[in-house]
């Protein structure tokens, strides 16, 4: 609290050192010549100096002071804390960090030696955090001090406040750009480690063209690398047949409807039309999944589930008995509804695209004596076609990806099948079961999660690159 409260009081500061920069500048201004840089950029620069050395100190209390603290307090274990177990001296850390902070301690009940060691923690524990703290603040009001004084003396008019400003942003931009491009070498080389983790113990072989799925904890030791099957084409199957049924569905109609868009509708009519179609890519998908769970599936089974009584006792007796027998749960129902969140990535974006084919060619087909509908055909679609490829293939990546729909309306059963009224399950979904809860990554069970999502993550990057490809390969450059 007293962290938010510092740079609450600081961006007032800096505020009040922007308009003091601004007014020096201005009365320089008066008395001297034409300055380098606008008053703006004078203040912004005192502003810079006096913020950013000091909220970075802040912020960085807030996000390791509690580890520091931590630390500290168990560099010295007392004797009677030192005869517990690891687990119980964890627990006591705790509760003296939580009774410093004026928190309530665990179940555990603590005497003698061991509540002695406790309260002195706790003294201890209080100790820290006033000196960590009041020595953040004390840091933090000598940095932005210190900053206004170092930027103020040098502002004059001849000053390039607006090239050092301009700097400070570059720098701003460069470390944002850090910071991604770590995060993403970050994610990828912790999945590859757990991945190789798991093929150390599963082969990789038998993970990609197995046929069974059953993963289970070992219960022994030398159970560690035979403790269930890590076959994941059933997987792989079961994410390829959602995926085309969503595709199935969102394809034609998000390009058809991006035509009409873009080609027939009025502008009236395309001003309501695209934002309620926009409105789908916003919806939640759990609302999603709930969707699928409570009222297409029941319609789907409700429809199979009459077919098949139309057809027990004739001829098709068997087709009968398994329509009849078709639950909510199925790889349609998923695929379908999947599909319908999928329609608004195909229409916007291949509508923009469709409008960006220059109106020339169209003009040029039009003199030629083609209809609207020939000009559309072979002239406008050709020419957006790299674009509308990029749709499908982005699409296509937000399918594999999709897990909730999938979870509430395709079930967990892992089976190898493209029978979309059986219950199929995903890589995605997998990933969540298998780290659902509390879990320990020393087992093939758990470590099996980073290599679906390592094989899942060469997909579609795959997908991206190839998508990439047909846009250089096939773009066509117009005057």
């Amino acid at each position: 609290m007293m962290t938010w409260a510092a740079l609450a009081a600081l961006l007032l500061f800096s505020a009040a050192t922007y308009a003091l920069g601004r007014r020096k500048l201005t009365a320089s201004v008066a008395r001297d010549a034409r300055p380098h840089s606008r008053p703006g950029y004078h203040g912004a620069y005192v502003m810079l100096w006096v913020a950013v050395p000091a909220a970075l100190v802040l912020l960085a209390h807030a996000a390791f002071g509690g580890r520091a603290e931590s630390a500290l307090l168990r560099s010295e274990v007392p004797a009677a804390v030192a005869a517990l177990a690891d687990q119980q001296q964890t627990v006591f850390f705790d509760d003296a960090h939580a009774l410093a902070g004026g928190g309530q301690p665990s179940e555990t009940l603590y005497s003698g030696d061991l509540r002695t060691a406790l309260d002195a923690k706790v003294a201890e524990a209080q100790r820290l955090q006033q000196a960590l703290r009041y020595g953040v603040l004390v840091l933090a009001g000598v940095l932005a001090i210190g900053g206004f004084f170092l930027a103020f003396r040098r502002l004059r008019p001849e000053f390039r406040a607006r090239n050092r400003v301009e700097g400070w942003t570059a720098v701003l931009f460069i470390a944002c750009s850090v910071v991604a491009v770590l995060t993403t070498v970050g994610i990828v080389a912790s999945l590859a480690y757990e991945s190789w983790r798991f093929f150390q113990a599963v082969p990789l072989l038998d993970f990609l063209f197995g046929t069974q799925w059953d993963p289970q904890i070992a219960m022994r030791a030398d159970q560690f690398a035979t403790a269930g099957a890590f076959g994941a084409v059933p997987l792989f199957a079961g994410t390829f047949l959602i995926m085309l049924i969503a595709m199935v569905v969102a394809a034609p109609i998000g390009l058809f409807s991006a035509i009409y868009l873009a080609e027939y509708a009025s502008g009236w009519t395309r001003a309501i039309v695209k934002p309620l179609l926009e409105i789908l890519a916003g919806v939640p998908t759990v609302v999603y999944g709930f969707f699928a769970a409570l009222t297409v599936g029941p319609l789907f089974r409700a429809f199979f589930n009459g077919i098949g009584a139309d057809l027990v006792g004739g001829r098709f007796n068997e087709l009968g008995l398994y329509l009849s027998q078709v639950q909510n749960q199925m790889a349609l129902v998923a695929g379908a509804v999947m599909g319908i969140m999928l329609i608004p990535f195909v229409s916007s974006l291949s509508d923009d695209i469709i409008n960006s084919v220059p109106q020339s060619l169209r003009d040029g087909s039009l003199a030629m004596g083609a209809t609207r509908s020939e000009t559309i055909k072979r002239v406008v679609l050709p020419a957006a076609l790299p674009g509308i490829m990029g749709a499908m293939l982005l699409a296509v990546s937000r399918a594999i990806g999709e897990t909730m729909i999938v979870t509430m309306a395709a079930g967990l059963q892992a089976k190898t099948t493209l029978n979309p009224l059986d219950t199929v399950t995903t890589v995605t979904v997998q990933i969540v079961t298998l780290l659902t809860g509390d879990q320990e990554f020393d087992s093939p069970k758990t470590l099996s999660a980073f290599g679906l999502g390592l094989t899942l993550f060469a997909v579609t990057l795959m997908l991206n690159i190839v998508a990439l490809r047909i846009v250089q390969r096939y773009r066509e450059q117009y005057d």
